[in-house]
């Protein structure tokens, strides 16, 4: 606010917060062919040092399918929305536990390690490619897998089968492998402002289990550097669209930038840990490409996909 709030002035305030990891497994086991059930504990109250004249939550669930749930009174549920309250007069820190346990079939896919490449040519071309390992944090499968059931209708509910990832509109020569080959199950599918691509692992993912792949494309340079003379500006994503919903645990972003370039200053839209400048070699490099690398701090989510920008001096 420009201006401090004035006796019995009101204003509107939109907090959003991701709460990373909190939906509990429960139980933390199932078999290939049962339902997965998570519990969510939180606070009946919004946790404030205010005193609250009024407030009332509501809990929007995934699916209509509710085992249970804390009965603060007042209480009421319709389909797939818990509202608590209103309730009035609540003092300020106020704390009383929320619980709704119920079904949640949603892929609970974490990325534990991801290596995004970020390759700069001059000759106009820019090359992205990803490692990324993935897990799968639902509960964990009990027992031994069935192909034979899971082509068999509701089996493996819970087991992510496919996943889709938005790449920029002016993505090409898209590539999707592991350390097999290629991995031929995917498609994609251009649209007017991204590129969608169905991404299907080789095998599906059940509660406990990994995968690794590796994406990778090219775009277009003159959308991403801006220059005045020997000055240039590299702008593009930190981190990119991988899934919906997505979790990042441990992130490590590397920009390699034209033989002869002088590194100057990185500018991060969150706070990043820089790691000392490298070089890298590849086909007739002399003196070797300067390598930028970023770490992340703490996991990063969807609300992370924002740009950085990069400064260097080029000499053409």
């Amino acid at each position: 606010m420009k201006k401090p709030l004035q006796s019995k002035d009101s204003v509107t305030v939109e907090v959003e917060t991701v709460l990373a990891k909190a939906l509990e497994m429960f139980p933390k086991e199932l078999a290939q062919r049962e339902r997965q059930l998570v519990l969510f504990k939180g606070n009946h109250y919004v946790f404030l040092p205010y005193k609250t004249k009024s407030q009332s939550t509501k809990v929007t669930l995934s699916g209509t399918s509710i085992e249970s749930y804390s009965k603060l009174k007042p209480v009421s549920v319709s389909d797939a929305v818990i509202t608590y309250g209103p309730y009035a007069n609540i003092e300020p820190f106020s704390f009383d536990e929320m619980s709704v346990h119920y079904e949640n079939n949603s892929p609970f896919l974490v990325v534990t390690h991801m290596e995004r490449v970020v390759e700069v040519s001059m000759w106009g071309n820019i090359a992205i490619e990803e490692n990324i390992d993935a897990r799968h944090n639902g509960a964990t499968l009990k027992g031994s897998f069935s192909r034979y059931e899971f082509q068999r209708e509701n089996s493996g509910v819970a087991a992510i089968k496919s996943f889709k990832t938005f790449l920029p509109a002016s993505a090409n020569g898209v590539y999707y492998r592991d350390d097999i080959g290629n991995i031929s199950t995917s498609a994609m599918r251009v649209l007017d402002d991204a590129v969608e691509v169905d991404l299907r692992p080789r095998f599906p993912l059940f509660g406990g289990w990994k995968s690794h792949y590796i994406l990778g494309y090219n775009v277009p340079i003159y959308e991403y550097l801006y220059n005045s003379g020997d000055d240039f500006v590299l702008k593009m994503r930190l981190l990119d669209h991988i899934f919906d919903d997505q979790i990042v645990e441990d992130f490590t972003l590397k920009i390699i930038l034209p033989e002869g370039s002088k590194v100057g200053k990185f500018d991060s839209p969150f706070p990043v840990s820089r790691l000392p400048d490298t070089l890298h070699y590849t086909y007739l490099d002399i003196s070797g490409r300067p390598v930028v690398t970023i770490k992340n701090i703490g996991d990063l989510t969807e609300k992370n996909i924002m740009d950085f920008e990069l400064g260097f001096k080029f000499s053409k």
